[in-house]
């Protein structure tokens, strides 16, 4: 069997398919995606958050095999675990994978749950960003569900960014506005998380998640009081954003 060619380096991979796909459907450049060589191994990462059932059914619908990661901060909602397995039964993933902490951390760094009061970045990171970093190494792209519409931090979204020359992230959903997400749900019959009818159409872990005023952005809810506005899963130049109190 012959061997993969090795891929070329994810910058150029990255310009050369923002400028193939460009001016496709969110359908097509995740199909094409899930299948272009220059893309890779590929996986989806979804919070099973309030618009997640969207991108799921996307790729449910094109190729149930294909491996969703769910990270368990272990400080989720119970809702959201419910809403999980509930969402992985009816789209019949068959590659459901829920990625936890390592448990020698926890107990080192968080022995009490109480990162999270006095240092919110180094809680994200213990409970997300290092457990996804782990989780995406045997990946060369991975799918999101991040929008354009979401914030000035990702206004400029492309469909394919590059990810620290490491990897590819795909934003099949990048030029999508509120309406088409709703429109999807509504055409699909898909079944909405239970908190997003409770004032929550941004969820996250339970200490740190609020429900929104009318009026409010959408994130608001999030890291309320503080200038955090993103856990660190996203980065942008291989930093934490920090811009939430001057947007």
């Amino acid at each position: 069997m012959p061997l993969e060619a090795p891929l070329s380096p994810v910058a150029e991979r990255v310009t050369h398919l923002n400028a193939r796909y460009k001016h496709h459907a969110a359908s097509a450049v995740l199909r094409r995606a899930m299948s272009d060589p220059q893309v890779g191994r590929i996986a989806m990462v979804s919070s099973f958050g309030a618009e997640s059932v969207v991108l799921l059914h996307m790729v449910a619908m094109i190729d149930r095999t294909t491996p969703v990661l769910f990270i368990d901060t272990q400080m989720l909602f119970p809702e959201t675990l419910d809403y999980q397995r509930d969402v992985a039964k009816r789209l019949e993933l068959t590659d459901m994978r829920v990625i936890h902490a390592n448990t020698a951390e926890v107990a080192a760094q968080d022995p009490y749950g109480t990162l999270h009061m006095r240092d919110t970045d180094a809680c994200c990171a213990l409970r997300k960003t290092r457990p996804l970093e782990q989780a995406l190494s045997g990946f060369d792209a991975w799918i999101t569900g991040r929008k354009r519409f979401q914030g000035t931090t990702r206004s400029a979204l492309d469909f394919f960014e590059n990810e620290e020359d490491r990897r590819i992230k795909v934003n099949p959903l990048a030029h999508w506005d509120k309406q088409d997400v709703q429109d999807y749900l509504i055409n699909n019959r898909l079944p909405r998380h239970p908190l997003v009818a409770r004032g929550f159409p941004s969820i996250g872990c339970k200490p740190c998640t609020s429900a929104v005023k009318p009026g409010e952005d959408e994130r608001a809810g999030r890291w309320r009081g503080t200038e955090k506005i993103e856990c660190g899963i996203h980065m942008v130049d291989g930093k934490m954003v920090r811009t939430g109190a001057q947007q």
